[in-house]
């Protein structure tokens, strides 16, 4: 499976969103979900906890994709969390991604368009949107 996450916020804090994008197969999940006011870096582990909610249960192998070099070198332990509230966030992924045989890699944000798209969806809507 492939994962694709994307945190936005319009302000840092601001109104913010998150957008993922499940490849599972023959099968693709979007989803797009809006978080109220939340930093960038909020934004971008909240939208890396909804798509991995997501692809529980759909298989246990999972590259992660995200544009956000700060989160990806936290989750693979190469930076400390230093914010509280980035730490209880990252506790929870790290707790989701206990359910998969995983791997992150940084993409460039021209990589990662669809997910950014589905985090200002969220943002504009003011809600969640699902696409499949």
């Amino acid at each position: 499976m492939k994962l694709y996450t994307d945190g936005a916020s319009r302000g840092n804090p601001g109104e913010a969103g998150g957008g993922a994008v499940l490849i599972a197969g023959r099968e693709t999940v979007r989803k797009a979900v809006y978080f109220g006011r939340k930093t960038n870096n909020e934004a971008e582990y909240l939208a890396l906890i909804e798509g991995l909610r997501i692809a529980r249960g759909r298989g246990r192998k999972l590259k992660i994709f995200m544009d956000s070099q700060l989160i990806v070198r936290q989750l693979r332990g190469e930076y400390r969390v230093k914010s509280e509230k980035l730490r209880l966030l990252h506790e929870r992924a790290k707790a989701l991604l206990m359910e998969f045989d995983w791997t992150v890699e940084h993409v460039p944000r021209e990589q990662n368009s669809e997910a950014d798209r589905l985090a200002n969806l969220a943002i504009d809507r003011k809600g969640t949107v699902v696409e499949t």
